[in-house]
């Protein structure tokens, strides 16, 4: 049930009218029943055989937090969900990996990816983590403890929500209001109009040069490789504007996970405004634990490399992903090297096309289904190969829209003396100016959606 499809519209729809007669007619507990059952429906409607998978990395994270003063206990509570997480997603990749070092054949076992688990894995291990550091009470409440790990809007695809960060919601009062209906349905639609808008009309030309790059002309090459910068950052943005919104209908907070990455002047600084919750929660559980930045400059440098390259694997079981963070954990590394100095406009806009030209260089071993088809889409570009010319105008109209969407951040924050933490462009839905603005966005969504099949970019993830 993809949240760009009439089906979630209904289940959203439902789902908010009864949690809101609930809250209001009956206890605080039939509310968090209800909530957690239609997140198993939500989860189950892929394959209700994993609904059984997430319960049992939910029991084991109850229970060793309840016996957090127990090593074994924590240990198991670490294991269990990185043991279910390697097994599903990294068994079938190191089998193989180790097959070609043996340089035998071993046949892989036919394993499904349950969808969201490198999600509802991670934030498991926060909350056991937490719980043994300290840092949160013990979620005795198992109800509580389950719809932390496995509310809807954030299951399959993020943010990762950190349990310190939601579940002291849920001993709140939350409410379903129409401030909140107001607001989340805006952002939703935001979400959605970069989704099936944007990073899906965009997707058909990037899927046409990345599958025969050979035939393409050098700019059209480059110009697919900039595209999916643009593809990749509407889609996954997207889909977070969308959870972010669907929370705050039911009166729950997630934080950003996007804010404005492409206008970062280094890698350092891209990969705090590029998914957030990721960045944070790597940091947080690997980086620091690995000693950070205490240990002197050349174990800071090794801790930042490893970091990135966990980060690689854990987006895909593929040696490209790997090579795709070890790429950023390179970067990171030089980035603490080379000196940063806050300089003229031209300084900032020389980092900017900078950064943006490695980033979107790395993606494309993102992309490409192998190293050859990498080397392929690069050695296209840096060879000016001739071939087929074919300017699209998706592209340039979406770049363009990200261009003005930036500079209304820069300047509504400027003029307001905050820090730019993203756009959002909210109108007062009791207004007819807002109405308005609000209704020619659904207009704009309906009229120019792309229609085929394609799924979130992140759900394989």
């Amino acid at each position: 049930m993809s949240f760009a499809s009439v089906e979630f519209l209904l289940f959203l729809g439902f789902t908010l009218a009864a949690t809101a007669f609930l809250e209001r007619r009956f206890p605080e507990r039939a509310k968090e029943i209800f909530l957690l059952a239609a997140s198993y429906f939500f989860y189950g409607y892929w394959d209700w055989r994993f609904c059984f998978l997430l319960l049992f990395v939910t029991a084991a994270s109850y229970w060793a937090g309840r016996e957090s003063g127990n090593k074994a206990a924590f240990l198991a509570g670490v294991i269990v969900p990185l043991v279910v997480l390697g097994f599903f997603k990294y068994f079938n990749f190191f089998l193989s990996s180790a097959a070609a070092l043996a340089g035998r054949e071993i046949g892989a076992l036919r394993i499904i990816l349950p969808v969201g688990i490198s999600f509802y894995t991670f934030q498991a291990l926060s909350y056991v983590i937490d719980v043994r550091r300290g840092k949160i009470p013990v979620e005795r409440d198992f109800i509580k403890l389950a719809l932390y790990i496995s509310f809807f809007p954030q299951l399959v695809a993020g943010p990762i929500v950190k349990a310190k960060e939601f579940l002291p919601q849920l001993h709140e009062k939350r409410r379903v209001s129409w401030e909140g209906i107001q607001w989340g349905v805006q952002v939703f639609a935001f979400g959605l109009f970069k989704k099936i808008v944007l990073a899906d009309n965009i997707s058909v030309f990037v899927d046409d040069v990345y599958h025969a790059p050979a035939a393409y002309h050098w700019a059209t090459i480059l110009l697919a490789a900039v595209s999916y910068s643009l593809q990749i950052y509407f889609d996954f943005s997207g889909y977070s504007d969308m959870a972010i919104g669907c929370a705050k209908c039911f009166g729950y907070d997630f934080s950003r996970n996007f804010n404005l990455p492409y206008i970062s002047q280094n890698v350092t600084e891209f990969w705090r405004r590029w998914h957030i919750s990721l960045s944070t929660w790597l940091k947080e559980y690997i980086y620091i634990p690995l000693g950070g930045n205490r240990k002197g400059k050349a174990r800071q440098y090794l801790n930042l490399f490893l970091t990135m390259l966990l980060g690689g694997l854990w987006h895909g079981a593929d040696w490209t992903f790997v090579f795709w963070g070890a790429l950023n954990g390179a970067a990171l590394c030089l980035d603490k090297v080379l000196p940063h100095k806050k300089g003229a406009p031209l300084r900032r806009i020389c980092g900017v096309l900078a950064t943006f030209t490695f980033i979107t260089l790395t993606w494309v071993f993102f992309r490409a289904e192998s190293f050859a088809a990498a080397w392929a889409v690069l050695r296209g570009i840096f060879t000016l190969q001739q071939g087929v010319c074919q300017p699209f105008s998706w592209s340039f109209a979406a770049l363009a829209l990200l261009l003005l969407c930036t500079l209304a951040a820069e300047t509504r924050a400027h003029r307001q003396g905050a820090e730019t933490v993203g756009y959002y462009p909210i109108a007062n839905l009791n207004t007819v100016r807002g109405q308005t603005a609000f209704f020619i966005l659904l207009g704009l969504i309906l009229g120019l959606a792309y229609t085929g099949q394609n799924p979130f970019v992140y759900f394989q993830f």
